[in-house]
């Protein structure tokens, strides 16, 4: 697995996971306020720019983390946070091991499967992926995500590297994934973030989550869309994450 750290080694370790399609940059900006204090580990997740594994599976990844963890860290750490695909391999590892972690924060995990659209991505990334190439497209695709302009150099020339069979799989794994059962043995202390104008899927998977959840909070962050929060709020994450 690959990763990248800021921070001193002997500190609290803080393990963040980024959203699909982007990479450890999603989180730098985190990390870089939190490293005078904490040792963090941005994993770049399996079949993105820089991973060293195509992606298998949501469960694949939550089990390579722990691993990570269990060899490096002695099975535990002090906080996981996780964005969108991220969160659900955050949650999976929750289920895996309800006690990884001290602290976790989960951000916009999808707990609610799709058929639909799960049966259409073949489709749509077959038809598109040729265009994801093109700064035109790319940039379409940027805006509608609402992600600060100073992301978009990165952005652009990570999902480019993003191979075609890659990208079908983790977007399948992340439209099908629901939350286990055993979820609900989690010890963790757990926040649960959504954005206020996320859509009703995502609002509804939070709940789920928050309800499963013996030990965790939901938060509804006012004015925010899909993953502004860490991207565009690094200072606020940041103070929410410690406190």
């Amino acid at each position: 697995m690959e990763i990248v750290e800021f921070g001193t080694k002997n500190s609290e370790v803080i393990i963040l996971l980024h959203g699909g399609g982007l990479s450890w940059w999603n989180f730098r900006a985190e990390a870089e306020l939190l490293a005078p204090t904490y040792h963090v580990v941005l994993p770049i997740l399996d079949g993105h720019a820089g991973s060293d594994e195509d992606f298998q599976s949501i469960r694949a990844n939550a089990q390579r983390i722990i691993s990570f963890v269990d060899q490096n860290y002695h099975g535990k750490v002090f906080l996981i946070g996780g964005l969108s695909l991220g969160a659900q391999i955050l949650v999976e590892m929750l289920t895996l091991r309800n006690d990884i972690c001290h602290y976790a924060i989960i951000e916009r995990a999808n707990v609610i499967p799709s058929k639909l659209t799960n049966i259409m991505i073949p489709f749509s990334i077959n038809l598109s992926y040729g265009l994801i190439q093109k700064p035109w497209f790319s940039k379409l695709q940027f805006q509608s995500l609402k992600m600060d302009n100073h992301f978009y150099p990165e952005y652009y020339r990570d999902t480019r590297l993003i191979t075609k069979a890659n990208m079908i799989s983790f977007l399948e794994a992340n439209t099908s994934f629901e939350a286990a059962s055993n979820l609900k043995s989690c010890q963790v202390n757990t926040r649960i973030v959504v954005g206020a104008k996320e859509n009703g899927a995502i609002k509804r998977s939070a709940k789920i989550l928050h309800e499963m959840m013996p030990h965790s909070t939901l938060e509804i962050k006012k004015d925010l869309y899909h993953g502004q929060y860490p991207l565009n709020c690094p200072q606020a994450y940041v103070q929410d994450l410690i406190d």
